[in-house]
């Protein structure tokens, strides 16, 4: 047995009762209704701690899905990510109770000032020690954008242009605003204006930032934290969103519907970042898959047969067609959709069509599609020889989703974690005692800052003629200037 290299262990969660798998929330021993419940998510997060996983990645979103059967209380009924609590304060809790995992959210671009939200990041990735990872999105749900003041959902390509703007605007501030060696706390030392020095005025800038949607002169109100930006995660799958996975992403959540897809996403946005500047192994791929464990392939099929019986065909459908704003409430189960069109998740959209490419797939297979289609069911042994295929094609780790909490992570870590290090894809417990107190991406790369090549870097130092020593003067001349202000 060929001895391999860990996998990236990820658990995808949501701080709401029905996230991917429609109508799992309702069996008797799923917990995910407590959802408003800090306990609930402080032992779940322990477990997965204590048992392997390297990140909790929380999901959101900032809107309610597109209209089905012609309207939203399906949603609401369902509860298809309604209500849903921001993942932001959550992860400040879990700050106080982990010491290990890496915390990481989603957070849309049209939801928090960008620069209020780099100093939110900063801020949890202080208390945090450096284990704060930030998924950007654009947000396709048309709710969304009206909740923010938009008149509806901008064109795809469009949205992605305020995306890039707005992390331009928080690599300043994370990388530009402030040195390294700026923050000093000196109690003691004499300078031309007294005792004491707490940070250096000459390393400390504005940003004076301005583009079509945001101007923000600075300075980043937080001082350099353990990995000043956050890693940086992204899950576009069009060509646009390849682009910017491809430029600023540090990993990539992916729900490639097979293997086969997986395998060539990940080399098309490599051979992307290539163009960027960047090396291939710069982005990492986390492949989105739920797990169906037993003991013997009889009784793990038994069990995958149970979970289809519990799930909710009209969620499921709600769930996809909802973000794709297009209402399938209404349409047959058998009715084909291979001529839909969308503004919405385009990547989605032709992930589901190359599923099957006559355009025979019906609106039935797409209820199904998030339940099945990345589903990997078997022994632990079965299900580990699936994984290495999927590290094979160039997967570098799994965000697991969950049937129900927190009994599918549960099961996960008693039973697949030990066969995943018994082939060396998962970290030993030895191994992960000595990741305490490592940064997220030192995890990921061995280094608690972004390298040279990401473009975040180009603004480091690049600020010195606003540093605030630059505004300095003298006395004669403030006194001089303050006289003549009095006099007029």
């Amino acid at each position: 047995m060929s001895h391999r290299r860990p996998m990236v262990l990820s658990a995808f969660m949501m701080n709401t009762t029905s996230h991917i798998l429609g109508g799992a929330w309702r069996q008797p021993e799923a917990q995910q209704h407590r959802f408003n419940e800090l306990a609930h998510w402080v032992d779940l997060v322990k477990t997965l701690e204590d048992g392997g996983f390297d990140l909790a990645f929380f999901a959101d979103v900032v809107g309610v899905y597109g209209d089905h059967e012609g309207g939203w209380a399906s949603h609401v009924r369902r509860g298809l990510q309604i209500p849903a609590n921001d993942p932001l304060v959550l992860l400040s809790a879990l700050a106080a109770t982990t010491n290990r995992i890496g915390l990481a959210l989603t957070s849309s671009v049209i939801q928090t000032h960008p620069y209020t939200f780099a100093r939110q990041l900063s801020t949890l990735d202080h208390l945090t020690g450096g284990r704060v990872g930030w998924n950007v999105v654009t947000s396709a749900l048309e709710n969304s954008h009206r909740n923010y003041g938009g008149a509806g959902l901008l064109e795809h390509d469009n949205r992605y242009d305020v995306a890039e703007e707005y992390l331009e605007v928080c690599y300043k501030l994370w990388e530009g605003s402030w040195d390294d060696d700026a923050l000093l706390a000196d109690k003691t030392r004499h300078h031309e204006r007294g005792v004491g020095l707490h940070a250096d005025p000459a390393k400390v800038a504005k940003i004076h930032h301005v583009s079509r949607n945001y101007t923000v002169e600075g300075p980043h109100l937080s001082s350099p934290s353990p990995q000043r930006t956050p890693v940086v995660f992204q899950a576009g799958s069009s060509p646009r969103g390849r682009d910017v996975a491809a430029q600023h992403a540090e990993a990539t959540f992916s729900m490639a519907p097979s293997l086969a897809q997986a395998q060539q996403h990940a080399a098309d946005v490599r051979r992307r970042a290539v163009g960027f500047g960047r090396q291939p192994e710069d982005v990492q791929f986390i492949q989105g898959l739920s797990f169906v464990v037993g003991s013997t392939e009889a009784e793990a099929q038994a069990k995958a047969a149970e979970l289809d019986a519990s799930l909710d065909d009209d969620a499921l459908v709600a769930h996809t067609g909802g973000s794709l704003g297009v209402d399938l409430g209404y349409l047959p189960l058998d009715t084909p959709i291979g001529q839909l069109a969308t503004e919405g998740s385009r990547g989605h959209l032709a992930e589901l069509r190359s599923m099957n490419p006559d355009g025979d797939m019906t609106v039935r297979d797409l209820a199904r599609f998030r339940a099945q289609a990345t589903r990997i069911t078997g022994t632990p042994e079965q299900i580990v020889d699936k994984l290495e295929q999927w590290q094979d094609a160039g997967i570098d780790g799994i965000n697991v989703i969950n049937a129900t909490l927190p009994g599918s992570y549960v099961e996960f870590v008693d039973h697949v974690i030990p066969e995943l290090r018994a082939r060396g894809m998962a970290r030993s417990t030895e191994e992960l005692e000595a990741q305490t107190g490592t940064t997220l991406r030192g995890r990921f790369t061995g280094a608690d800052r972004l390298p040279d090549s990401h473009p975040a870097t180009q603004y480091r130092g690049a600020f010195g003629e606003y540093s605030a020593a630059a505004t300095e003067l003298s006395k004669d001349d403030v006194l001089a200037t303050t006289m003549a202000t009095a006099a007029q």
